[in-house]
């Protein structure tokens, strides 16, 4: 057969054939180089594994442990296995761990939600049309950089029978609140403050989220004729959904571990009127001595962040949002 192909064709066909390595080289040099990269990933990870072996698995399997055992805290050897008799004990008759514990536990992250969700939205709307809007983030933010001791001390003494907040009650001619001392009141007068304190975290993300939405949007808005209560409720807010599902869930996450500002304001009193299921477990734990229904409780309060955490996933891919 006569070749048709061009001289040069021809050469740097067969130049390419001969450089080419046998499929036997190729298949027995390939992997190598592959599994020495994985060990050197490996190897730059160990640390952080280690970590995370040391100071989250190992801690974890010991509480799983401990709350299916009797344990004083003292001797290893004294642990002494009751299987879910911890569990049961905290849901039997008489307990007070889900009312009225774990009730104010949710009624707590509720109310900071609520809280902490309208007063962002409405600072940050505030902040995104004034001047000079880092210098108002940052006064915002502050309580967030404050010790959770200072900031529970100062409002602890505001609402003191002659603090501030009855002071004000006072020279608007109504009466002074007990509101730490009040059962009906207490609750809810720490639920304010960590709205309060909580605010910053919050503005924040929101005032990036409003910076997100295209200008173009309410120039249309303004030629339409719409007015600011009309643009606020048909382009702000749909369009600051994402921002909003994050406030609101790590709000509501944060409630539900909230201790620090608990137990310095009002240590769970009057009576259980403020105890929620982090302060229980501390109580059980380092005042009972009761290791094992302090764990029980701990992976009961688990268990209610992993459902909110997993709602928190439903909703964002329910919605069409990247989570």
């Amino acid at each position: 057969m006569v070749n048709t192909l061009a001289p040069e064709t021809t050469e740097r066909a067969r130049g390419a054939r001969s450089a080419r390595p046998p499929v036997e080289v190729r298949r027995r040099t390939g992997p190598r180089p592959r599994r020495r990269q994985v060990a050197v990933a490996y190897l730059f990870l160990a640390p952080t594994l280690l970590f995370f072996a040391v100071f989250l698995i190992l801690p974890l399997g010991f509480a799983l442990l401990l709350s299916m055992s009797r344990w004083a805290g003292f001797d290893l050897g004294d642990i002494d296995p009751v299987g879910l008799d911890n569990f049961t004990g905290l849901f039997a008759k008489g307990s007070t761990f889900l009312a009225p514990i774990l009730t104010n536990t949710l009624l707590f992250a509720l109310g900071t939600v609520a809280l902490a969700l309208a007063g962002s939205v409405l600072v940050a709307t505030c902040i995104d049309k004034l001047r000079f809007q880092g210098l108002w983030r940052t006064l915002y933010f502050l309580p967030i950089v404050t010790t959770v001791v200072a900031v529970g001390n100062v409002w602890k003494y505001m609402y003191e029978p002659g603090g501030l907040v009855n002071g004000v009650l006072n020279a608007l001619g109504l009466g002074s609140v007990a509101f730490l001392q009040d059962p009906d009141t207490a609750l809810p007068s720490v639920v304010v403050v960590q709205a309060w304190a909580s605010l910053g975290s919050a503005i924040l993300v929101l005032t990036a989220g409003l910076k997100s939405i295209p200008e173009s949007y309410y120039e249309a808005a303004a030629l339409d004729g719409a007015g600011p209560v009309t643009v606020f409720w048909r382009i702000t807010l749909p369009l600051l959904r994402p921002s909003l599902l994050f406030v609101c869930i790590t709000q509501f996450l944060t409630g539900l571990q909230s201790f620090a500002l608990i137990i310095v304001m009002t240590k769970g009193g009057p009576g259980d009127a403020t105890n929620v299921a982090a302060l229980e477990m501390y109580r059980q734990a380092f005042s009972y001595g009761d290791w094992g229904v302090a764990s029980a409780a701990a992976f009961v309060l688990f268990v209610v962040v992993l459902v909110v955490t997993l709602v928190q996933l439903w909703i964002f891919r329910g919605k069409g949002e990247d989570a």
